[in-house]
């Protein structure tokens, strides 16, 4: 195991952040310096998980978050501090609710069936004024703004300075773009092994945000931060492969579309519990805002409205756009990097176990032809999708009952919040009646 003192030596690190992500997508850390790493490599750092969004209580013991070497990255805007993950321990015993933890049990299960996922993100996010109400870009009006150059060029030293980042990293970036709504981008690096690709997501929002702050600017991967723009995604492409990580086992040249049977059946288990999913995909009141979302400026929503998938679609909630892959387009920009990623295989394994059927392809507009088909529509609400996750008995007992009973408390309860909040909507509709 790597010492983190080594690290910081051969890296003249300061500081270490010991971060963990909450069930709410929270990034807690505690600021360690360099000289008392060893311990807390050791022993882990510890905090009061009440005080973090985890089911728990004041007379709950301390919470110790032990930092993974592995993950360890100097921050290239600061370096003289790194970020490492961490897995969450409790009177020495694994707490079952931290979202790294409910993906480790995914991984775990998956390695059970000579089975490792690859997965990569396509995370988009906002660069708005620090106050939140505007984009940044005041110039950034075109009506179909995607891939503009001069607006992604307005913005070139944000966006150079993240892609460079990631390029030093190792990460792989290949390309940088201006998405579908104004003020909005994207950013793509390699696939890699989900738990590598959980931590790395992490990380991106994190980055993402302190760069934008260093130029006087505020990054959001809030779904739908502008009612008349498109939404905040965050698509994920999927692959299984085999234990050593050399044979995609998804791919298959004599498969309909370059897909084996294996990714069908992972597929279909996708499908089946795509209602209950969204409660990790789409986890937000905001979420479903994106979701089923009229028209927006550029024509598009880009966001699955029904439970299909079609070939190189974009319309559906599943695209295969080529051989050996699926493109989940479901999840936005508030999913938990970890949560999200032990959600899809959670799903996926079950397909395999049952052999699920994804049923027919469907290969129309979904926009414009929706209507055509017999197809189930996606939850329309934050609640809907919280009683599908809890009524999805198969799903739920998969992910962990610890986890599933304190993520439902968490999420009713923001849900409950949100419905006892009084807008002006409501007063200039009701307040005559």
């Amino acid at each position: 195991m790597t010492k983190l003192s080594k690290f910081a030596k051969d890296r003249g690190v300061r500081y270490f952040l010991i971060s963990f992500t909450d069930l709410r997508g929270a990034q807690r850390s505690k600021l360690v310096p360099t000289q008392a790493i060893d311990g807390m490599q050791a022993d882990g750092a510890g905090f009061a998980g009440f005080a973090t969004h985890l089911d728990m209580t004041p007379a709950d013991p301390d919470m110790f978050a032990l930092p993974d070497p592995d993950s360890a990255i100097q921050l290239p805007w600061r370096p003289e501090v790194a970020w490492v993950a961490s897995d969450l321990y409790m009177d020495g015993q694994p707490v079952e609710q931290g979202p790294r933890w409910v993906l480790k049990r995914q991984i775990e299960a998956a390695a059970k069936r000579k089975l490792r996922m690859k997965t990569g993100v396509e995370a988009e996010y906002h660069l708005i004024t620090p106050d939140g109400n505007a984009i940044s870009d005041p110039r950034d009006l075109d009506p179909k703004p995607c891939y503009d150059q001069a607006a992604v060029m307005r913005r070139f030293d944000v966006i150079s300075q993240i892609c460079d980042a990631m390029l030093a990293l190792g990460w792989g970036p290949y390309q940088n773009d201006h998405e579908d709504a104004n003020g909005q981008f994207e950013m793509n690096w390699d696939y890699a092994d989900a738990l590598v690709t959980a931590d790395r997501h992490a990380f991106f929002r994190f980055m993402v945000k302190s760069v934008a702050e260093l130029h006087g600017l505020r990054a959001t991967f809030m779904p739908k931060p502008f009612a008349e723009l498109t939404g905040n995604g965050c698509h994920l492409h999927v692959s299984l492969w085999s234990p050593d990580g050399k044979t995609n086992l998804f791919a298959d040249r004599k498969g309909e579309l370059g897909l084996s049977q294996r990714a069908y059946h992972f597929l279909g288990g996708l499908l089946s519990h795509a209602e209950g999913l969204c409660a990790l995909t789409n986890p937000t009141v905001n979420s479903y805002k994106r979701l089923n979302a009229p028209v927006t400026a550029s024509g598009a929503t880009w966001a699955p409205n029904s439970i299909t998938y079609a070939g190189n679609n974009r319309t559906h909630m599943v695209r295969i756009p080529d051989p050996g892959r699926l493109e989940l387009r479901l999840a936005d920009g508030a999913a938990n990097p970890y949560l999200l990623q032990a959600g899809v295989l959670a799903a996926g394994l079950e397909g395999l176990a049952r052999k699920s059927d994804p049923g027919k392809r469907l290969d129309v507009n979904m926009y414009s032809e929706g209507h055509k088909v017999k197809a189930k529509s996606l939850p329309l609400y934050l609640l809907d999708a919280l009683r599908a996750f809890r009524k999805d008995k198969t799903l739920t007992a998969a992910l962990g009952g610890d986890f599933t009973a304190a993520y439902l408390k968490l999420k009713t309860a923001e849900w409950d919040d949100y419905a006892r909040h009084l807008t002006d909507w409501e007063r200039e509709q009701t307040l005559d009646c």
